[in-house]
């Protein structure tokens, strides 16, 4: 039988066009050219230069060979040069990969020998982790040097180009390359498991697309909101949001370094309405003093990483912010779950209302599935709040899959859904809420610890015979690293020595914040028992 709604209705230019958020740029620097886009200190640019800017540094990426399929690395702050960069980059059929910048030389280099980085686009701030990544890595990568006048801190440029001359020669009527299809590739985003070696993670146009949408849909954002750059846009491309203020109509407002004063300043300065973080972001600003926020209007507020703490939720209500809960991974482009808030939450006092709201919630609107499965049957759990299984998604907002990985992608997408590796319970009224980590992964200021990368360094003391290391709770980034340390036999060591011996391998934030010495829990065959050390970690006395 002839099916009547096929036969010559093939797609064609006049009807389909692949799904790429480019187009949000086109449409605000048309529609609106004269609205400001981008705040950064005593720079402002509107929607149509934002636009010029982005066609420029995309003319300056393709006459220096830069094409489809290429990677471009980015290692900066939240500037102007990282908005840039997330419509730039990708108008030249390339893909952007922007690179956390808290990470030590040898995981940089590791990250763009691993993405075959063709440029490198980076700030004089972090000269030296960018400096030796670079005499590291295999690849040889054109650098790109961004000087910051906001920043006036310590750094050196690298090579003689630099950012803004790069612009100044470069075409501003430049022609984006359209995407093949809305699958290509757009963005890498790195994330560590739990072996400790970084994955990367691909993003297509569609997904970023969706997601843009997704977040203003989600959010109930109004157009021409003001977004607050306190998230970094090197984390999940900052869960979408350099492209859904540009979907939005909305202003970017610049900021390279989070602290209270300057927050608050910048929320009255600039009307801020809207801005995301990890719970230490939220935590400052309960904890800073109450005249900073004179003058500050109610703001709304996203936060996401661990499961945030039912205090740091009342706190955030309490001095007036409007906080929603979402969750996700950089595998799901940053948030793919949120909290959903209902009418009848408001009739419930601060502390019923927080609970409520420290789930993980629901799947975004753009999201296809997400449900939690029993991990022997793979069936979905039933909605008691008692049965644990694993967080699972399915949908346009899944990444792609892992670079160069296809046994850890097809893991990852067992059973045609995404395993996120996250244990939870599924509530009556159909909400997740996450009870254990099924990975041995520390979220720590919404960045993955991974516990054997730890681990790996503590083994190379020679007073340390055995190590384990867990999450502990921590009142200002929501988890921290703690290392359990069995000594060799004679082997002495002090906290404060391991403390250091660490500092010497990892970035900062990976670095254990304490030391216990004990006799590990080992199973029958030695294994160490790393849910007694969870237990340990999570019991009163280790809550500090």
């Amino acid at each position: 039988m002839n099916d009547l709604y096929r036969i010559g209705l093939e797609a064609n230019a006049a009807n389909y066009a692949p799904l790429t958020p480019l187009v949000f740029l086109d449409w605000c620097a048309d529609v609106y050219p004269e609205r400001l886009a981008i705040v950064h200190g005593e720079r402002r640019f509107s929607w149509a230069q934002a636009r010029e800017r982005s066609r420029r540094l995309a003319s300056a990426l393709a006459a220096r060979g830069v094409r489809r399929g290429h990677t471009v690395s980015v290692v900066a702050a939240n500037t102007p040069e990282m908005i840039d960069a997330h419509f730039g980059v990708p108008m030249t059929g390339a893909v952007l990969n922007t690179i956390n910048t808290r990470l030590d030389a040898a995981t940089i280099a590791f990250t763009m020998d691993h993405a075959e980085t063709k440029v490198l686009i980076t700030d004089r701030e972090f000269f030296p982790a960018v400096s030796g990544a670079l005499r590291q890595c295999e690849v040889n990568p054109l650098v790109i040097n961004i000087d910051d006048p906001e920043y006036d801190g310590p750094g050196e440029l690298i090579g003689e180009l630099g950012y803004e001359s790069l612009l100044v020669g470069a075409d501003p009527g430049y022609q984006r390359i359209e995407p093949t299809d809305e699958w290509q590739a757009i963005s890498l985003n790195y994330t560590s498991g739990t072996t400790g070696n970084p994955k990367g993670v691909v993003y297509h146009h569609r997904g970023a697309h969706l997601n843009a949408i997704g977040n203003i849909l989600t959010w109930n954002m109004p157009r021409h909101s003001v977004y607050l750059w306190t998230l970094p846009m090197f984390h999940c491309n900052g869960w979408c949001f350099p492209w859904t203020i540009a979907a939005n109509v909305g202003t970017h407002v610049c900021l390279r370094r989070v602290d209270a004063t300057a927050v608050f300043r910048l929320m009255r300065e600039e009307h801020v309405t809207h801005f995301c973080g990890a719970p230490v972001v939220h935590n400052m600003l309960i904890q800073a003093p109450a005249e900073l926020r004179a003058g500050v209007g109610r703001v709304s507020a996203m936060v996401a990483a661990a499961a945030p703490p039912v205090a740091m939720i009342e706190g955030m209500e309490q001095i007036g912010f409007d906080l929603t809960h979402v969750y996700g991974l950089t595998e799901t482009y940053g948030p793919a779950a949120v909290c959903a808030k209902h009418e009848a939450w408001d009739e419930l006092d601060i502390p019923a209302r927080s609970q409520l709201a420290g789930r993980q919630g629901v799947r975004y609107l753009l999201e296809d599935g997400m449900t939690v499965l029993d991990q022997e049957t793979g069936q979905p759990v039933p909605a008691d709040g008692q049965t644990i299984g694993e967080i699972v998604f399915r949908g346009n907002i899944t990444m792609r899959g892992y670079l160069k990985n296809p046994a850890a992608t097809q893991d990852a997408f067992d059973g045609g859904w995404f395993h996120s590796g996250d244990l939870a319970t599924l509530e009556p009224d159909g909400y997740v809420k996450i009870k254990d980590r099924a990975k041995d992964v520390i979220i720590s200021g919404g960045e993955n610890i991974s516990s054997l990368e730890v681990e790996d360094v503590l083994y190379r003391h020679p007073a340390v015979a055995l190590a384990g290391v867990v999450a502990v709770p921590d009142p200002t980034w929501g988890e921290s690293p703690r290392a359990y340390v069995e000594l060799t036999p004679g082997g002495q060591a002090t906290e404060a020595e391991l403390i250091e011996f660490c500092q010497a391998s990892l970035p900062r934030f990976k670095v254990p914040r304490s030391v216990v010495f004990c006799q590990l829990p080992k199973t029958a065959t030695g294994k160490i028992q790393k849910n007694i050390l969870r237990d340990w970690a999570r019991s009163a006395d280790a809550i500090e």
